[in-house]
């Protein structure tokens, strides 16, 4: 019962992981030119947009590290078992 649960815990936080990264790479940014002026509109739209991908990213190397320590404790708990 205790693998199943750590199985299944390390499918979820993979699964979160992979959802986050998604969701990060799609957020954009808007191209500016050279000959544009950047007024504070822009700079904020810009900041804002890579505070939410790197919020994003730390989320999801959170949840890959949880699916890799669920991985690790199921595979060290059957070393022990056998």
């Amino acid at each position: 019962m205790l693998f199943v649960v750590l199985d299944l815990s390390a499918m979820v936080a993979a699964l979160a992981a992979s959802w986050l990264w998604f969701m990060s790479s799609r957020q954009r940014v808007r191209r500016i030119s050279r000959a544009e002026t950047l007024d504070a509109a822009d700079l904020n739209r810009i900041i804002v947009a890579i505070n939410r991908t790197q919020i994003l990213n730390s989320q999801a190397a959170m949840a890959a590290t949880l699916s890799a320590l669920f991985a690790a404790l199921r595979f060290g708990l059957d070393a022990l078992v056998r």
